[in-house]
């Protein structure tokens, strides 16, 4: 884990991990329930919105006087798009899908950090080694497996396949896509559609089937939580090293944290938290996370992914240390100077005193 000290003399937070206003140039409607949206990213900014294939921003947006945070993925591809496009899904309760999907025209100017994320091919010319690539997607997790796939097939010459699942036919993000991407590569990419309504819902069996022929595979995996889990947990099963498996998840839904023996033996602590000109402070449960400590004061502390990997709830150690769990988002230095992600930052002294904001 890595461990930040408290400090009171370092600069300011780089400015790339602020919210940058750019506009929105076009909309591109993919299905009744989801559009894509190409954002307009001036030439001062490009070099800090340079992004990897796999990776998202984090938005932000105020719906109903309310200020909202969401990541979405890039469906555009680096080396093959000049363009810079995201696509979101209207979901059931999903404020912020559902105002893009609504009202988001082109024109509009919308506030987003630069891309974050670490659901990538890898680093290296051979991004990631000359096995085959296994993607598996339900819904809008589609979006950074596009972008992965079209990657891997311009610049690689690895096998690629998809088993893409969703309701029925209508709900298919990106068919022609798709499609087209099939007609170019037919010798080395393979797509395999999976509809709800026609076959129930995907199982381990059919996870096997598609998944079993694979050589010396890396998968990627993104979708609805129960789906990620049925296809993590077989792959496993099935033999599969940990370290293969590729998994991008936006909500940690049922993650409880960790209660270790550092914890314990640390004791009881005290943990004051400054946002927003109001400070507070309380007595931390062991393993409980600096944002959720901040929850349970009744704060509003920032936050989006809660994976540690887009920096928005980012926060800095004035008082006692703090350990991170994950840190996919800040550089060595920023650690150094007592940057912390709070949802998974968690107390290692009795004293831990941690403020909100930064000069954008």
């Amino acid at each position: 884990m890595a461990l930040s000290e408290p400090r009171t003399d370092a600069p300011g937070v780089p400015a790339d991990h602020g919210f940058h206003l750019l506009r929105v140039a076009d909309v591109v409607r993919e299905t009744a329930e989801a559009s894509s949206f190409v954002l307009d990213v001036p030439p001062d900014l490009r070099a800090a919105f340079a992004y990897e294939a796999g990776q998202f921003c984090t938005f932000r947006v105020r719906v109903g006087g309310e200020s909202h945070l969401r990541c979405y993925s890039m469906s555009s591809a680096p080396v093959v798009d000049t363009e810079l496009k995201v696509t979101v899904k209207r979901t059931p309760d999903g404020v912020v899908s559902n105002w893009m999907n609504d009202h988001l025209a082109p024109g509009d100017p919308i506030e987003v950090t630069r891309p974050a994320g670490v659901f990538t091919l890898g680093g290296g010319g051979d991004f990631g080694g000359g096995g085959d690539l296994v993607a598996l997607s339900a819904g809008s997790g589609i979006t950074p497996v596009l972008s992965l796939l079209k990657t891997a097939l311009a610049t690689t010459p690895r096998r690629v396949s998809l088993l893409y699942a969703n309701h029925d036919e209508a709900a298919i993000i990106f068919r022609s896509e798709l499609d087209a991407l099939r007609a170019r590569h037919e010798d080395r990419f393979h797509v395999q559609h999976h509809l709800d309504v026609d076959q129930g819902f995907i199982g381990a069996d059919a996870v096997r089937r598609f998944t079993d022929t694979a050589q010396d595979p890396e998968f990627y995996i993104c979708g609805p939580g129960p789906f990620m889990d049925i296809v993590e947990g077989t792959l496993l099963d099935g033999g599969v090293e940990a370290d293969r498996i590729h998994i991008e998840r936006f909500t940690p839904d049922g993650w409880v944290p960790e209660v270790d023996d550092a914890d314990i033996a640390l004791g009881p602590s005290q943990v004051t938290i400054e946002l927003d000109g109001r400070t507070e402070s309380t007595g931390h449960r062991p393993g409980t996370t600096i944002l959720q400590t901040a929850r349970q004061m009744g704060m509003s502390p920032p936050f989006s992914c809660e994976a540690g990997s887009c920096a928005t709830c980012m926060a800095r150690v004035l008082e006692g240390t703090a350990s991170m769990h994950v840190n996919n988002a800040l550089t060595e230095d920023e650690v150094a100077g007592g940057w912390v992600l709070t949802c998974q930052a968690v107390p290692t002294s009795p004293l831990v005193r941690v403020a909100y904001g930064y000069e954008e």
